[in-house]
């Protein structure tokens, strides 16, 4: 608490006040918003990195309102100015979205940040303000190593969730210093932000090599490799996709517990997981074989071009997620050399256009019932809902008929001994597709649909008589 020789507490904002990281936070969101940001931000850079932040604040759209505020510091700083004491926010972040925080939070006296020439950061702070409240005249908030320079001239250190290096440097600069813990260190939410469950819609690629039957061991060692590549990949889109939709998140009743909307990650290791997670599965496509590799890439900027744009564009963003569930099929095909058969590839094509329709009603019924006339972030309104249904169960129907004229094909008697059978599978599935799509309507969907049948037992019951019909098929 204050004293008569450090009345004035001054607050660091990335990483203390807020559990993000301002720089990250407008670069994901002028990403979101134009293509074209990261390549416009490195011409900034040049200039240094006041001028980028100075850039970034300008053409993101970032809500403070909405940001992961540390509710342990604001108390603290609370207890500060009730106590008798002054408090700034002073920040290597560019003074818009400091005056933009300080306005909404409203405890802070004065309020201080980069300016597109000076970067507020490190020997740069630590000069400011010893300059403006004299040697040893305020207390220091902060939680990074560039912060020892601020420490030092400090009359009193706080750290906040530092590390126990970082903490003992912060007391070998000044003699009062305090430590701050907020938040258990955790590698949940590493977990979290890869969605390993999400991986379940990667046995696609083990459908070639099922269809087939070719049930070898070097076949089904090449499959495993391809799961395991694709999970890589689409675990680096996972965090991709959350980085670019940040606002969109954060808007939602429950995606804003994903671990870069709430800031139990920081966006900063979210950048760099991105990146590695892409780095080992595409070396791992390029040895399985050059194919493979191509349908990797191609799934990959498909991914990129859906959450920059296509996920906003009307109709385009089901046919562009039904495309990339059919793109796993095609990849397992290509890491194995299987030839696909053009039934199999109708049949994924209108049966995962219904699931992504699936996906977008149960959005806009999640939206009607919060009161939105409009998905956050997507292209539709709650007035489509009765197409979008329609489009959900039309788009499966014809999926069923496709596996109807499949079982009626001459392809059929040469690799199963009772085709016959299959037609208890398109009594199974004609029923399922009704289901989940009365299930949406009802508002009892999971966000992705896929989850949701993993699940669901009625989903698995439906999925063992599948498996029961498609044995029999081919043992009898």
């Amino acid at each position: 608490m204050p004293s008569e020789t450090h009345e004035i507490l001054i607050v660091d904002l990335d990483g203390t006040l807020l559990r993000s990281d301002m720089l990250f936070e407008s670069f994901w969101s002028a990403f979101a918003r134009d293509w074209r940001s990261p390549f416009l931000s490195v011409a900034a850079l040049t200039d240094g990195r006041a001028s980028l932040k100075r850039y970034l604040a300008i053409t993101s759209a970032v809500e403070t309102d909405t940001l992961p505020f540390d509710k342990e510091v604001i108390a603290f700083v609370q207890a500060w100015r009730e106590s008798g004491g002054k408090t700034a926010l002073v920040t290597a972040s560019d003074r818009d979205f400091a005056d933009a925080i300080a306005a909404q939070l409203g405890i802070f006296d004065e309020v201080h940040g980069s300016d597109g020439k000076l970067n507020l950061k490190g020997d740069n702070k630590a000069l400011f303000l010893e300059e403006r409240f004299g040697p040893k005249g305020f207390a220091y908030m902060g939680d990074a190593k560039a912060d020892i320079p601020v420490w030092q001239r400090s009359a009193k250190a706080i750290t906040v969730n530092a590390s126990d290096s970082l903490r003992r440097k912060a007391e070998d600069v000044c003699e009062n210093a305090e430590h701050l813990v907020t938040d258990t260190k955790s590698f949940k939410p590493y977990i979290k932000a890869v969605r390993p469950h999400q991986w379940l819609k990667n046995i696609l690629v083990f459908l070639p090599m099922l269809a087939a039957h070719q049930l070898d061991n070097q076949t089904f060692l090449l499959t495993l490799l391809a799961f395991v590549c694709f999970s890589l990949v689409a675990s680096s889109v996972y965090v991709l996709n959350d980085l670019l939709d940040l606002a969109a998140d954060r808007a939602h009743p429950r995606k804003r517990m994903r671990p870069f909307a709430s800031g139990s990650l920081p966006i900063a290791h979210g950048t760099w997981m991105a990146a590695g997670l892409l780095i080992l599965g595409g070396t791992l496509a390029i040895g399985i074989s050059p194919v493979f590799f191509l349908a990797m890439v191609i799934y990959y900027f498909l991914t990129m071009a859906y959450s920059l744009y296509f996920k906003r564009a009307l109709v385009i963003d089901i046919c562009v997620l039904a495309g990339l569930y059919t793109i796993r099929i095609i990849a397992g095909g290509a890491a194995t050399g299987i030839t696909l058969s053009i039934w199999l590839l109708a049949f994924s094509v209108f049966f995962f256009l219904s699931l992504a329709a699936v996906k977008r009603q149960a959005e806009l019924i999640d939206s009607a019932k919060r009161g939105n006339l409009k998905a956050s972030g997507r292209g539709y309104h709650v007035e489509d809902l009765p197409i979008i249904s329609m489009i959900a169960i039309g788009a499966g129907y014809v999926s069923v008929l496709v596996m109807i004229l499949y079982v009626n094909s001459p392809a059929v008697v040469e690799l199963y001994r009772y085709p016959q059978a299959l037609w208890g599978v398109c009594a199974v599935l004609l029923y399922w597709i009704t289901h989940t799509v009365m299930v949406t309507h009802r508002g009892d969907m999971h966000d992705d649909p896929v989850v949701y049948a993993a699940k669901d037992r009625i989903s698995q019951i439906c999925m063992l008589i599948i498996l029961g019909f498609t044995l029999a098929g081919a043992l009898a």
